[in-house]
C-alpha cells in the first residue's frame, strides 16, 4: 500500500511487482526486495514493499 504524493490517498493495488536483487554486503548476502509500481492522479510511485536477505 502507497500513498500518494499529490492527494494523500492511499492507493491498494499495485499495478505491477517485481523482485530485484542488489550487491553482496561484507559477509557475501544479498538483499532481495520486492519493488510494486502504484498509479493515483497520473502518477506512478514506486515503493519496496518486502526486503530478504538471501
Amino acid at each position: 500500500m502507497a500513498k500518494c504524493p499529490a492527494c494523500g490517498k492511499e492507493v491498494k493495488t499495485a499495478k505491477k511487482t517485481w523482485k530485484m536483487a542488489g550487491k553482496p554486503d561484507k559477509n557475501g548476502k544479498r538483499t532481495q526486495l520486492t519493488i510494486a509500481l502504484y498509479d493515483c492522479c497520473g502518477n506512478t510511485i514506486r515503493q519496496v514493499i518486502d526486503k530478504q536477505k538471501i
